[in-house]
């Protein structure tokens, strides 16, 4: 199983064990990083903070035998995995990787002039190009210390 497999699959276990227990705690992205250790980036209509954070981390009690669980305010490059998430995202500068080649790359960077319903379009040095959400394994903003 790809790692970005097994995040999608956490991804929506957790998903489903926050909206039961916090259900106004939207669960952004889950990245493993590392085959024992995982972040889930939260956010909430009156930001994160420390006991939220605590919160979110006692609702994943439950992986604790197998992981080590950091939970985590999304910060300035704020993870991007959901349609809704890039379309509030257009006109931002976001970095994408994919899982497999596109033009001969993996990785991108640029302006994300559109979200549709099956793709995002970044304009690139090189033009535009359209992605599908299906080849999308990570994407963030780019912080441009505005």
């Amino acid at each position: 199983m790809q790692i970005h497999d097994r995040e999608r699959e956490l991804q929506s276990e957790i998903e489903e064990l926050v909206g039961a227990g916090a259900p106004d705690v939207e669960v952004l992205a889950v990245e493993l990083l590392a085959a024992e250790r995982f972040c889930v980036y939260v956010d909430h209509p009156d930001g994160v903070d420390h006991a939220l954070c605590q919160r979110v981390t006692d609702l994943l009690r439950g992986y604790l035998g197998r992981y080590a669980v950091e939970v985590s305010s999304p910060g300035p490059e704020r993870p991007l995995r959901k349609p809704g998430h890039f379309e509030a995202a257009v006109g931002t500068r976001v970095a994408v990787r994919t899982a497999h080649e596109l033009d001969g790359r993996r990785r991108f960077r640029g302006e994300l002039v559109a979200a549709g319903g099956e793709t995002v379009s970044l304009r690139l040095d090189a033009g535009t190009l359209e992605i599908p959400y299906e080849a999308i394994v990570r994407a963030n903003l780019i912080d441009e210390g505005r």
